[in-house]
């Protein structure tokens, strides 16, 4: 018997290794990508996603926990086309109790449960968009001038001109007396008000821009049939939200920009074939030096971001990266400091400042 006893607790212990290796291994480090490809036609705008094009459109990646690795317990996924004049997105979320009360545009979205879509298209970190909306349609658009880390302005007095948005419900609104099956949500933004920050200011045709979405999710009550946030019985704070995100952030924070996935704008259309997408070397490059970057700098309680003195101190870095070693420098100025490295794979030099702002150049 204390053989057997001891063959349970190896095997137990086999399983237990065999489950955190894969979740070391599945730990989703390199941002998801997506290939979005042409219309085939007109899409109507109603929440429905019911035409040919987005019948044939692939599907996201299942979203996962912001942090990586924990599973949400519902499901969403995304989809995304585009044509001359508009990008177009359709998410469906599973959802058993499909609740909304906030009805002001441009208020805090996310105290209800939402979708949210997040633009960065130069890839810089910097001049970027956000886009919340709530099964009730309501939404909240902001433009960014840099992450809240750098002490960025929020314009949130920015409207996206010639949005289109329709939100269909798979049950019903507001009914606590019975059970859903979730709710989708279909958006059109016109290219006018996107690539004016984009590296080229035209359609991203045959291009990649850095994308994110983000669906929260709140624990909830129902007094007297209407729902509002759960909160704690003893301190009366509202529980914490959950996030669930396409490509995950690795922090509960989705403005770090540098984590978001590519979405890559196919020159195709959608009955032309799928193509591959391969996320460029450099871009490797650049999130290391962005994980240097933030081990560099912290915060003093103000606000204001502040260097780590012994982290400056012991700077020296070095990294084998598809067979090349890369080794980035520190400058400090008397305004700030960069971080650079050559690239040994296009021989750009790939910059990142002290407001945590990203350029290459020849």
């Amino acid at each position: 018997m204390e053989d057997v006893g001891k063959s349970k607790k190896l095997i137990s212990l086999i399983f237990f290794l065999v489950y955190i290796g894969c979740i070391m291994l599945c730990a989703q480090e390199i941002p998801r990508s997506y290939v979005a490809y042409k219309t085939l036609g007109t899409l109507s705008i109603d929440g429905k996603a019911d035409e040919p094009s987005w019948d044939k459109a692939p599907w996201s990646d299942f979203f996962i926990d912001i942090e990586g690795v924990k599973k949400p317990t519902y499901s969403t996924q995304m989809k995304i086309l585009w044509d001359e004049n508009h990008i177009y997105f359709f998410a469906q979320m599973e959802e058993p109790h499909v609740w909304a009360n906030l009805k002001q545009r441009d208020t805090v979205i996310f105290y209800n449960n939402d979708f949210e879509i997040f633009i960065d298209p130069d890839g810089d970190s910097h001049t970027y968009y956000e886009y919340e909306v709530n099964a009730l349609n309501t939404g909240w658009d902001l433009f960014l001038t840099k992450p809240y880390r750098n002490q960025g302005r929020v314009l949130n007095s920015w409207d996206i001109m010639g949005l289109k948005t329709a939100v269909h419900i798979n049950g019903t609104l507001n009914n606590a007396a019975d059970i859903d099956k979730g709710w989708s949500v279909e958006i059109a933004i016109p290219w006018s008000e996107l690539i004016e920050t984009g590296s080229s200011g035209k359609v991203p045709v045959n291009e990649f821009w850095r994308l994110n979405f983000s669906r929260v999710n709140w624990d909830f009550d129902i007094t007297n049939g209407k729902y509002s946030r759960k909160k704690n019985k003893k301190t009366g704070h509202f529980l914490p939200e959950y996030n669930w995100v396409w490509s995950p952030q690795y922090v509960i924070n989705m403005h770090e920009p540098e984590r978001w996935g590519y979405v890559f704008f196919s020159e195709n259309s959608i009955d032309d074939g799928t193509i591959d997408f391969e996320i460029p070397k450099d871009e490797y490059l650049k999130w290391y030096l962005y994980e240097l970057y933030r081990n560099l700098i912290s915060n003093d309680g103000s606000g204001k971001r502040i260097w780590k003195t012994t982290q400056v101190e012991k700077f020296n870095p070095t990294k084998e990266l598809f067979g090349q070693s890369v080794s980035p420098v520190f400058e400090k100025y008397d305004h700030g400091f960069t971080i650079w490295v050559k690239s040994p794979f296009t021989h750009k030099t790939l910059k990142i400042k002290e407001d945590g702002k990203f350029q290459n150049y020849d």
